[in-house]
């Protein structure tokens, strides 16, 4: 499939005070993308590479962002104890810069894969997403990392009909850029917490290769996440 739109910000979790993007689509924003089309618990997706199908540009700008979020556990304390619970958004706004993509367009190849609750043929749910696909369908609108840069999309073929990519755009892809540790996937565990594992990102004429396997965790000391931790300061 293919999905292109104006805005992109695929985040890197080591920056922490400003969003700064990776310079591509990550797997996991690729499976989001996935899922708000189709999504089953008897399937997963298995993202295997990421096609970049126009040149990398940057662009900059502040937006208004809220500096805190709302605790779940104490609104439900606050509800139960009938003392009310209030969060003014207004007071709790701050401007923070954006290092984010502009014009961007990708070809995701992925597989699905059956999950222990599978009882069909895979070829079933591959069939309804392609059915999806073709008409537009969606459950919630698929986005590039941020949910205000909506994404486009359609099958193979559908970025250059509708005009978001010429065959100039090609020609402005470079051979190598390394990316460095990119997120590979999160693991769910007890108790609300997330660990995060990684991989070693590079696009050779803008392809990015998802490897089945990630990194030990050995491998990535020092990442947000590698041991674990609690699911309220995880990856946007």
């Amino acid at each position: 499939m293919e999905a292109w739109g104006p805005l992109a910000c695929f985040t890197r979790p080591e920056l922490k005070v400003e969003r700064v993007s990776y310079p591509t689509m990550t797997p996991s924003a690729a499976r989001g993308l996935l899922e708000a089309i189709f999504w089953k618990p008897e399937m997963a997706y298995r993202v295997e590479r990421i096609e970049q199908l126009k040149p990398v540009r940057w662009t900059r700008f502040r937006r208004n962002e809220v500096n805190n979020s709302i605790v779940t556990r104490h609104a439900y304390e606050s509800l139960r104890a009938n003392t009310g619970y209030r969060y003014d958004a207004a007071e709790d706004r701050g401007q923070r810069v954006i290092v984010a993509l502009s014009d961007v367009a990708y070809r995701i190849h992925a597989t699905i894969r059956a999950t222990d609750r599978c009882t069909a043929p895979l070829p079933k749910y591959r069939d309804q997403f392609d059915r999806r696909l073709a008409r537009g369908a969606c459950y919630e609108q698929p986005h590039f990392g941020c949910r205000e840069f909506a994404a486009f999309f359609g099958p193979r073929g559908s970025a250059e009909e509708a005009g978001a990519v010429t065959v100039a755009d090609q020609a402005g892809i470079p051979p190598i850029d390394e990316i460095g540790l990119m997120l590979h996937h999160i693991e769910y565990l007890p108790k609300g917490k997330e660990r995060y594992h990684w991989f070693r990102a590079s696009l050779e004429h803008g392809v990015l290769h998802v490897p089945d396997r990630p990194l030990a965790p050995a491998d990535v000391d020092g990442m947000p996440g590698a041991e674990g931790r609690a699911s309220a300061d995880g990856v946007a």
